[in-house]
């Protein structure tokens, strides 16, 4: 037994195809098959079930794959430990982050990463955050930056920053000219939301709950853009995060966004690890750098006053 036959068995659980797992493995399909067979008789178990359309692991495959990944994962940290020993700031790190943050956020912080580590290769993956957190589990990611809550307790969490959140409505609607809102102004409202599966339409339905405000009944956008542009259309209203209407984001003049006193409805961002990682030290420092995220670029206040035509931006 070696890694490289638990890397096939791992790659053919994931693909349920002898070709494509081959594929995936960078080797020809007999080869891959033939290590297979030899897994099974030194083992002396059936771990695949052939059928001549489809490739089934048997219940002792599953499970022996399932163990073959963590192998697969402490093996890969044991080269990580010995890679940043030689050089902590070389290497890649795979980072997850969820779709509704990353294209708002990474433009700001990328700059930053490269300057404090120019030699790291920093390999991102958009995803939601169900799938974030599987690749973490499976050790196919090295972090992820997610909204907070996380209940996982086989990771370790660092705290980044609170995003607040705006009201975004068309410029006439009944509430444009307010410059804050309360919950309870939302209460007759009937806001715009995400589809499921984003952790920002969860916290959006929070929001709503509180206020005593409805969801949009017939319509659930795909994704943030899509929800600025039914706003900028008249369709209806909806909760935005402040990154995601601050440069390099384009105004839309046909939209105000309006922002809530006291303490905003808001979400929680966090870079999440694996508590058992190698390069828990250096993805502490990297925190760090998405730490330092200019204020500005989270002040819902001024971010409101920009949205609002410049005579009444002055009168403000």
């Amino acid at each position: 037994m070696n890694l490289r036959d638990l890397h096939y068995l791992v790659a053919l659980a994931e693909h349920c195809h002898f070709g494509r797992a081959a594929e995936a493995c960078f080797v020809s399909q007999p080869t891959l098959s033939t290590q297979i067979r030899k897994l099974e008789d030194e083992l002396g178990v059936t771990l695949v079930e052939r059928t001549p359309r489809k490739v089934l692991l048997t219940d002792v495959g599953r499970e022996i794959a399932a163990r073959a990944r963590d192998v697969l994962n402490e093996a890969e940290q044991i080269r990580a430990i010995a890679r940043r020993t030689r050089d902590p700031e070389s290497g890649t790190v795979r980072l997850g982050i969820f779709p509704t943050l990353g294209p708002y956020l990474l433009p700001h912080v990328v700059p930053m990463l490269r300057e404090a580590f120019p030699r790291l290769e920093l390999l991102l993956v958009e995803e939601k955050t169900e799938v974030v957190l599987e690749r973490l589990r499976e050790g196919k990611l090295d972090a992820g930056i997610l909204a907070l809550p996380i209940h996982e307790e086989s990771l370790h969490v660092e705290f980044l920053f609170e995003e607040p959140f705006l009201l975004a409505v068309p410029e006439g609607h009944p509430l444009a000219d307010r410059k804050r809102l309360r919950l309870d102004d939302l209460a007759d409202e009937s806001l715009l939301l995400l589809e499921d599966g984003h952790c920002l339409r969860d916290q959006a339905l929070e929001v709503c709950q509180l206020a005593g405000a409805g969801e949009r009944t017939g319509f659930r956008a795909t994704s943030l853009e899509t929800l600025r542009q039914m706003v900028a259309a008249n369709v209806g209203v909806t909760l935005l995060p402040t990154l995601a209407v601050n440069p390099p984001v384009a105004r839309v003049d046909s939209m105000r966004l309006i922002e809530f006193g006291g303490h905003p409805p808001h979400r929680r961002v966090a870079m999440v690890w694996r508590k058992s990682s190698a390069m828990d030290g250096f993805l502490r420092r990297l925190a760090e750098v998405f730490r330092k995220l200019p204020p500005e670029l989270l002040d819902a206040h001024a971010t409101a006053l920009q949205s609002r035509p410049a005579s009444k931006e002055a009168s403000a």
